[in-house]
Order: structure tokens, then C-alpha cells, then sequence
């Protein structure tokens, strides 16, 4: 089945407009969910609306409410937050231009796949992509959907094009009031080498398959076994993992960094050795 579409509609570059479609680049269902179930009827648990002192409540007599104070809210009609949703448009207006390592790690939330809607589309949308891919540049504009309005930024992505949602700067904690304990000094400079020798060990390029979720792993494995078993109960080996003993010696770092460097070390060496060696190619006389 063919993907849908998050948003349709136009990017406009002040008076080129290029029709696109937007999907999500992430998926849900990767995801493990839980239902609570109640064991002895094997039915689902659902919830009821309750007020304190009051009980069960009709639908009908629930609105929004938003606490100013302890206990004290500011009582807001389905009606009057209708009022003030952003309408929803279909034109994506990139403002302003920023570098595409000025944008700190923070502020990205959410990626999406953006396309051209139709081949007409299709060379304006190539344009923009080289234009932004040449400058080093990502798109900034604002989205209207579903009532509210997200700050987004556009950048090349292969053949396409990615869209991010950016958190608003209110919506972002500042870091610095949780490292004002953390020494500022330089450490020494040998124990510095051995980290970055450390590092350039296990350097490699980056291969997102290469990394599984091993809770969720070990969750499937557990509902499979289950869902094969006649009995209500499975159950899993324990992984190996070494428990760390309390009341240990404080770890030399300059001997953990030494040991560590040396057994990265030894593990090259060892995958270098099963590798088949490559046959001398002979010449003919």
C-alpha cells in the first residue's frame, strides 16, 4: 500500500512555488505496545472519567482546563480554543537561509521524506536541492498544520529532500546549569593520548543496521515463545552481563584506557588474521 501523505502542498521560494508531498520518515511499529488485560476475564482494562468527590462524569460536562496554580485553573470551551488554531494553509514559505552546522542537534524533533507532487514539479525541485546542497544551506519556514504552527528546516537528502521539525527555543533546556560543577582544566595530556587512540580504534562509518534494539528484541522473543507455549509462563535465558561488585577499588584510568586499547588492538589483529588471504595472481610467460 501506497504511503500517505503527512502534507500536500507548496514550498515557495519567493515567487517560485513547487508543489511536494511530505511524508513521515520514521515509523511507530517498530515499537512494542502494551494493553492491560484483565487476567481472569482475559478482557481489556478501559478507562472511565472520574472526578475527585464527584465520581464517574458525562462526557458532555468535561472541558479544558489549564492550572495557573495549585489547584487553581483558567477554564478554557472547545469553542474559544478553536478560535485561536492557526489555520491550517498549503504553502510552506522558507524565510531565511542558515547554515547547515549552525543548527544545534537539540533542536531537531521529528525528520520527514519530502517529494515533488507531479513531474511538473519535478526541475524546481531539483533546483532548490542542488541550490542548497552548493550554498551548505538548510530552508527555515514556518508549517501550518493541524491547528498549530511548527518551525521547520529543509535540506537536501539524497534525490529528495528532508523536513525537520525544530523544537521553539522555550522549548529547549539549557545545558550549562548541569555541568556548573564540572571542571573546566585540561586533563593530562598521556591520558588524553590514549582516549583519542581509543577513539580512532573503534572509529568506523556509520551503519544504522548494525544496532538492534535489544529490549525489544528480547520482547519478541518472549511473545513468541509465549504465543507457541501451552502454558501461561516462558521463560527467557538471562543475558550475560557482568555485575559490577559494591565496595570495588576506584579503577586506575590510566591502566583501564591502556587495557582497553590493547585489547582493540588484539581484536583487529584477530579479524586481520580470519580473513582469507587473497591468491598471488600468476603470470603467464
Amino acid at each position: 500500500m501506497a504511503a500517505r501523505a503527512y502534507w500536500q502542498g507548496q514550498i515557495r521560494l519567493a515567487l517560485v512555488s513547487i508543489p511536494v508531498e511530505v511524508f513521515a520518515a520514521t515509523k511507530s511499529g517498530a515499537k512494542i505496545a502494551f494493553r492491560q488485560i484483565h487476567e481472569p476475564s482475559g478482557e481489556p482494562i478501559r478507562y472511565e472519567k472520574v472526578a475527585e468527590g464527584v465520581g464517574p462524569v458525562d462526557k458532555d460536562d468535561i472541558i479544558s482546563g489549564y492550572e495557573i496554580s495549585k489547584g487553581n485553573f483558567v477554564l478554557l470551551e472547545d469553542r474559544e480554543i478553536e478560535a485561536v488554531k492557526i489555520e491550517s494553509k498549503k504553502t510552506l514559505e522558507l524565510v531565511q537561509f542558515v547554515g547547515a552546522d549552525e543548527i544545534d542537534p537539540l533542536y531537531f524533533e521529528k525528520p520527514y521524506y519530502v517529494a515533488p507532487a507531479d513531474d511538473l514539479a519535478e526541475e524546481a525541485f531539483v533546483v532548490l536541492r542542488e541550490a542548497l546542497r552548493k550554498a551548505g544551506k538548510v530552508g527555515l519556514g514556518q508549517l501550518s498544520i493541524r491547528g498549530s504552527e511548527k518551525l521547520v528546516a529543509l535540506k537536501p537528502c539524497g534525490k529528495g529532500l528532508l523536513l525537520e521539525t525544530l523544537r521553539y527555543s522555550d522549548e529547549v533546556r539549557k545545558g550549562q546549569s548541569f555541568f556548573s560543577e564540572v571542571s573546566g582544566e585540561q586533563p593530562r595530556g598521556d591520558l588524553l593520548d590514549l582516549a583519542s587512540t581509543l577513539i580512532e580504534q573503534r572509529s568506523a562509518p556509520f551503519e544504522p543496521a548494525e544496532f538492534h534494539d535489544r529490549y525489544v528484541d528480547a520482547l519478541r522473543k518472549l511473545i513468541d515463545k509465549k504465543a507457541k507455549s501451552k502454558s501461561k509462563k516462558a521463560i527467557l535465558e538471562d543475558a550475560d552481563e557482568p555485575v559490577p561488585r559494591s565496595g570495588s577499588n576506584v579503577i586506575d584510568l590510566m591502566a583501564a584506557l591502556k587495557k582497553s586499547v590493547g585489547d582493540t588492538g588484539a581484536k583487529a589483529a584477530a579479524t586481520a588474521k580470519k580473513a582469507p588471504a587473497k591468491k598471488p595472481v600468476r603470470k603467464r610467460a
